[in-house]
């Protein structure tokens, strides 16, 4: 039996039919493992090592989901799995969180996502790495550099803040649109914020596919396709899911960041891809998990809870 302890927002804010936190923890729990709930701003360090105020959860899968037994404060290490689930903004208090994480003698204790590769891997800037598989992209704070990229690709681009999550502030902008500079003001800041600018690929509006990644292999796939008029897929911005198979290229682009992903031990992940590209590369609570069992009749939370016990257990070879 593990203790295991999940770093997130609220529980009770959770969609029990969308959370992928949700169904982790319920798997954990019916392997009889300890769950225990907490939020960031529960962590803190004390004496040099990272502690935390938590909760020991039982959850349901229907009606009150969730009873939460008296909160007690926990050194970090005495816990087997962390799992760092805070959704973004990924904002200061969100690199202090990962910094307390840092406390964590991994010899002692596995934290999913590692919290260096969380905050090493912006989840805008991360696919920069990978120049072979995603779009023309340009970065920049400088409005007419952005537009001189703008005119580059055929004067249509997507720009996206840089710590932005769901769909929220992202923006097409085209040549000749009497709001592209209303559009570039905005979301700079007039020019004092840094945003991402894509070359915009038409076949978004077939929907742009997520692919949940596990240990750098993908387990699962789901499409998520926009409302009509609409070039945001994700379903925070009223995108539906339907179903996906893997393709070569989506194949192609798994292989390509593979050994990126290993390195930086980012665990849990789920990369976009719109048209053949990679868009972008979730490393802080990557979701849809529910979305695609429902698809396929699978549980890929098995598979990653799995893998938590697996190395969990290597630790404990290791230390032994």
């Amino acid at each position: 039996m593990l203790k295991m302890l999940f770093v997130m927002d609220h529980i009770g804010s959770i969609n029990t039919s969308r959370d992928t936190t949700y169904v982790i923890m319920l798997e954990a729990q019916a392997r009889g493992h300890e769950i225990y709930y907490s939020q960031i701003e529960d962590l803190y360090i004390k004496h040099g090592k990272g502690h935390c105020g938590a909760y020991r959860a039982e959850l349901r899968r229907s009606g009150d989901y969730y009873t939460l037994a008296e909160k007690r404060d926990n050194a970090l290490e005495d816990f087997d799995v962390i799992w760092m689930r805070k959704d973004p903004p990924f904002n200061m208090d969100y690199i202090y969180a990962t910094y307390i994480l840092d406390m964590v003698d991994e010899n002692r204790c596995i934290v999913i996502n590692d919290p260096r590769g969380i905050r090493n891997s912006n989840e805008k800037l991360y696919s920069l790495y990978f120049r072979d598989v995603i779009p023309e992209t340009f970065v920049s704070k400088d409005i007419d550099r952005i537009r001189d990229f703008l005119h580059s690709v055929d004067g249509q681009i997507v720009v996206k803040p840089l710590e932005g999550y769901g769909g929220e502030g992202i923006f097409f902008v085209k040549e000749g649109d009497p709001n592209q500079t209303a559009i570039l003001e905005s979301i700079t800041q007039f020019g004092k914020t840094y945003v991402m600018a894509q070359k915009f690929i038409e076949r978004v509006y077939e929907g742009d596919k997520r692919v949940i990644i596990l240990n750098g292999e993908p387990i699962g796939a789901v499409l998520r396709i926009p409302e009509e008029g609409e070039f945001r897929c994700n379903f925070h911005s009223g995108g539906t899911p339907a179903l996906a198979e893997m393709s070569e290229r989506d194949f192609e682009i798994c292989d390509t960041i593979r050994s990126k992903l290993v390195e930086d031990k980012l665990y849990l992940v789920g990369i976009d891809i719109v048209g053949g590209y990679l868009t972008e590369v979730n490393t802080t609570s990557p979701t849809c998990v529910q979305e695609i069992n429902s698809f396929t009749n699978t549980k890929l939370e098995k598979k990653i809870v799995d893998f938590a016990e697996e190395l969990s257990g290597r630790n404990s070879q290791q230390q032994d």
